[in-house]
């Protein structure tokens, strides 16, 4: 019998749903997903056989829901400084929202989606398809701020604004990664701070 579908659940029946895909994050952060396994997400959500295999199909139905909510919640931090972008300048409030998070979480555990790129890509390609959507919107997202930035007159004519859009996303995730190995947000800063100075030199000349 195949999973209901979100959209036919009851409130409660949702709950419940998002109570597995919320219990399989975390876990699948600490441990890894290959060393997640159902039972160990049924126990952390308090959940019977039955209930699990009512939401979803198998473990890689579970992964898809899991990668959801991961984007969410990472982009849901990007919206907030980058929704709000007007000027170069704005860029450090949104920089500022980055490095204050990984600082309170004392460095630990890195970018929840870029950790399950790193783990799935070369074995899920399905899982690998649907972290680089995540990615793509999140890129979508500086690209627009990026957008907003040239319109009001301060980077030049011809400035390549998808290439940077792309250097900012790998140089925030290089930055998160070094940040997790170090214990230290100087690596995030640097590659942030180094992108911003470039786009400063950028203006209208």
């Amino acid at each position: 019998m195949a999973p209901a579908t979100y959209e036919k659940l009851t409130t409660k029946g949702r709950a419940t749903r998002e109570r597995i895909v919320a219990a399989a994050s975390e876990l699948m952060l600490q441990r890894g997903v290959a060393r997640t396994t159902i039972e160990d997400i049924q126990e952390a959500a308090a959940i019977s056989t039955s209930q699990m295999y009512h939401y979803f199909a198998d473990k890689n139905d579970l992964v898809a829901a899991v990668i959801d909510f991961q984007t969410d919640h990472v982009l849901g931090v990007q919206h907030l400084g980058l929704d709000r972008i007007d000027s170069i300048k704005d860029l450090y409030r949104w920089r500022d929202i980055m490095v204050d998070l990984v600082r309170n979480l004392g460095c630990v555990g890195g970018c929840p989606i870029g950790s399950m790129a790193n783990e799935l890509s070369e074995t899920d390609p399905i899982a690998r398809a649907r972290l680089a959507r995540s990615f793509a919107q999140w890129e979508n997202m500086i690209h627009d701020g990026l957008v907003t930035i040239a319109a009001r007159g301060e980077l030049r004519k011809g400035t390549d604004i998808n290439r940077i859009a792309l250097a900012l996303l790998a140089g925030i995730q290089g930055g998160l990664l070094l940040s997790q190995v170090r214990r230290d947000t100087a690596p995030l800063e640097a590659a942030v701070d180094t992108m911003i100075e470039h786009l400063s030199g950028l203006g209208t000349r």
